[in-house]
């Protein structure tokens, strides 16, 4: 048996609540005259949807009691869609109760065919938000901190997770904003070295003649304004993590030092001759094509063939289309939490545009315009418009090319409701595990 649909109407006109009680045959209707019968049916049934006139008693020719009626029910359960009716000259009182909570608000006279739209509406929308609710809460964490449920970024986890207790030197592969960091910090809280420190350090950041001492640490003395004897990074992290981002742009000097300890496990400070050994563990990461950067010359082969012992390779966002409202939802979050905003979701043109973005920035560029579009939004929902992704129709229409898409979508999201189980992403779809596997290849969807 499903769930009854309560729609609670707060009305004390007797008319309207007998014209409201027969309109709206979808919905078990609830009746209450006053604030306090509202706030004891909003207890006892918790309505998805409450339509509540401003006027109530003891200040029918007022809104104050309205007011506060809304302000109670959203603190029993903020998620509410409460619908308020008002006289064409209210204009201004239904702002204001929208500033404080309101979903919507509708002009009297009623017109019980539009008003039905309304509150269908709003119970869609409620349910697209409990949704998304559960979609954080049951959100696919591939490790510590890397979400995701796309497949091939699960089975770079499941990678990832093999390597983390062993002291194996890996590289970490992927354009920019895909996450490589926090990738290498997943690996490091999986490994035995999870309580001592991570180091990170960006080799394209730091000008070519401080690297050295960056990495390595100075003796006093070493060089002009060495006045004091200064650790490196690798001192830093002795015991835990080295992170070497961007590595590709490591200079030939250094890459010869940075080999060196990969073979014998000591450095020495610049300016100094005591070998101090240490018991760091290595991680790198690059955007660059090493392999090509051996042939060229710039990278040392020596060093490549050190550093990628093991390898991640890390999909580009646009390659993850499972991830990309998944992400946006987590960043939404965070962000609404941490500035304590009344942004609760995303529009449907919102999550149109974001799954259809290419996202040139990847993963990097999705956090930034989410944050942006969090503190914008003037809505409860953040649109296409405060994300700044307007995307016009240039979808082909053709009707196979139709298809290819919803097919391709449909598989992504089975695959990512049943965490890459085929036999079960293939029950989801109605379809037989030869098939499946057939459609994947074809989609070029790897399990």
């Amino acid at each position: 048996m499903s769930e009854a649909r309560y729609l609670l109407i707060v009305e004390d006109d007797a008319g309207l609540q007998s014209q409201f009680k027969w309109s709206f045959e979808d919905y078990s209707v609830l009746i209450a005259a006053n604030r306090t019968d509202a706030v004891n049916m909003v207890r006892q049934y918790e309505p998805k949807v409450v339509l509540q006139d401003l006027g109530l008693p003891p200040d029918e020719d007022g809104v104050s009691e309205g007011m506060l009626c809304i302000a109670d029910i959203l603190s029993i359960y903020p998620e509410t869609k409460i619908i308020v009716l008002t006289g064409k000259n209210q204009h201004e009182n239904a702002i204001r109760a929208i500033g404080n909570g309101a979903y919507d608000f509708y002009n009297k006279p009623i017109d019980i065919d539009t008003l039905n739209f309304v509150v269908d509406r709003a119970y869609k929308i409620y349910g697209l938000e409990q949704k998304n609710r559960s979609l954080l809460n049951d959100m696919s964490y591939g490790m510590d901190g890397v979400i995701t449920s796309d497949p091939e970024m699960l089975r770079v986890c499941r990678m990832a997770e093999r390597i983390a207790p062993s002291d194996v030197t890996c590289t970490i592969l992927g354009e920019s904003g895909t996450g490589k960091e926090v990738m290498a910090r997943a690996i490091h809280n999986k490994s035995d070295r999870a309580d001592k420190r991570f180091v990170a350090i960006n080799c394209a950041a730091v000008p070519e003649n401080l690297m050295e001492s960056e990495l390595f640490g100075y003796e006093k003395g070493a060089f002009t304004g060495a006045v004091k004897q200064t650790e490196g990074k690798f001192e830093s992290a002795n015991k835990g993590t080295l992170f070497l981002d961007e590595i590709g742009d490591m200079p030939l000097s250094l890459q010869a030092k940075l080999l060196r300890f990969l073979q014998e496990r000591v450095i020495e400070r610049v300016g100094g001759r005591r070998e101090i050994p240490i018991n760091v563990r290595i991680i790198c990461a690059t955007n660059k094509n090493l392999d090509e950067m051996v042939k060229e010359g710039t990278f040392r082969e020596d060093l490549f063939y050190r550093i990628t012992e093991m390898v991640l390779h890390l999909p580009r966002l646009s390659e993850r289309d499972a991830d990309k409202a998944l992400l946006a939802r987590y960043f939404l979050n965070r962000y609404v939490t941490a500035n304590n905003l009344n942004v609760n979701g995303f529009t449907e043109d919102a999550i149109h545009a974001i799954n259809n973005y290419d996202w040139p920035g990847n993963i990097r560029e999705l956090e930034n315009k989410i944050k942006r579009a969090v503190i914008m939004a003037e809505g409860k929902q953040v649109t296409a418009d405060d994300l700044g992704l307007r995307i016009n129709g240039t979808k082909s229409l053709i009707l196979k090319d139709v298809r290819m898409r919803a097919e391709r979508s449909a598989i992504l999201e089975a695959l990512s409701l049943t965490n890459g189980n085929v036999s079960s992403a293939a029950k989801l779809l109605g379809v037989t595990r030869p098939t499946l596997y057939d459609l994947s290849k074809k989609y070029e969807i790897s399990f």
